[in-house]
């Protein structure tokens, strides 16, 4: 049996990739001709150059293909063309959908996100909360809500597609880094002066690839499974920080208010000098919302273990420090506070 992963080179389908390989599976990747396979580059894997706007690619990767696992997202808080997320993130998974349909998959797991649900309730959401289209902020949730719309769809009308809702990723291999790891990267590079009140589910992303597989394996047609593990501030995560590495957690509190108007003002300097902002009103608006869950439900029903996200933390410290993506002055501090 072949299984098709698309988002391999990424950070969670790596690991995801990583994880079907060392359990003996046949694997094949689609990956576009510029993508960087630095995190898979190891693994005995059949590549397929291809696009999931290139319908024409997507057959070629999907022949004698039985299962698909479609991690592939994209992931950024801003875009300089807005229309590029929705191409690759809604148009994309249609195409993917239409082209599984043709080959007569038999399973299709499809990697959504905590965001589609993560809205303000009373309660904590959970994979029974519904949520309209004008309740995602940004871009990148309303393209993966109407994404998830649509396999949903497919699933409702027969098709076998499950849906993976994995909350916040962090781990080793975040080597881009996904917006999250920029928080991380940010605090280790003593580039946070203050943090906002705001909070997010975090899981090992390790343990989140395996949650997958057993979503695969243990996942009902047409549902959706949180995969997360602790609900935590980003002041808790950075005391968490501050605590594995020896540096000093941010102690101001900055209101969301002073935080929109510097990010509208770095945009509008970002865009003068035509690079990305390093702080995308996107970011800001979403930090506005506690985005908490109850993610329960796959540990009890697909046997889902998350582990500890202290200790995840700290393999992303590790692997960030030890792959040159902090500075010196401040890897040592970090190299210290490890050796202590």
């Amino acid at each position: 049996m072949t299984t098709l992963v698309t988002g391999a080179s990424g950070f969670l389908g790596s690991h995801v990739t990583r994880q079907l390989v060392a359990r003996g599976d046949a694997v094949r990747v689609l990956l576009r001709a510029s993508s960087n396979n630095r995190a898979i580059a190891d693994l005995p894997l059949e590549y397929v150059t291809g696009d999931l706007r290139d319908t024409t690619s997507l057959a070629r990767a999907l022949d004698g293909v039985s299962r698909v696992f479609h991690v592939a997202a994209d992931y950024r808080l801003w875009a300089k063309r807005k229309q590029e997320i929705y191409d690759s993130n809604v148009g994309g998974t249609k195409n993917l959908l239409e082209a599984a349909k043709r080959a007569g998959v038999s399973q299709f797991i499809y990697t959504s996100t905590v965001a589609t649900i993560a809205v303000d309730r009373p309660e904590h959401p959970n994979e029974f909360t519904e949520a309209r289209l004008e309740e995602m902020v940004g871009h990148y949730k309303r393209s993966k809500w109407q994404a998830e719309r649509e396999v949903l769809d497919a699933a409702k009308q027969g098709f076998p597609a499950v849906v993976a809702m994995p909350t916040t990723p962090v781990g080793p291999w975040d080597w881009k880094p996904t917006p999250t790891g920029k928080i991380i990267l940010d605090f280790l590079n003593g580039k946070m002066p203050g943090y906002v009140e705001t909070g997010l589910n975090f899981v090992g992303v390790e343990e989140c690839a395996t949650g997958h597989l057993l979503v695969s394996e243990k996942g009902k047609i047409a549902e959706r499974y949180l995969l997360g593990a602790e609900n935590l501030t980003l002041k808790q995560v950075l005391d968490t920080l501050a605590d594995l590495t020896g540096l000093p957690a941010p102690k101001l509190k900055i209101p969301h208010g002073l935080a929109l108007g510097v990010a509208y003002a770095n945009t509008a300097f970002s865009r003068l000098l035509g690079r990305e902002p390093g702080i995308p009103v996107e970011g800001v608006k979403i930090a506005q919302h506690m985005m908490f869950v109850d993610a329960k439900r796959a540990q009890k029903e697909l046997g889902f273990k998350p582990g500890s996200v202290a200790a995840a933390f700290e393999r992303a410290v590790r692997w960030y420090a030890d792959n040159g993506y902090v500075s010196p002055r401040r890897a040592k501090k970090i190299a210290a506070a490890r050796a202590a």
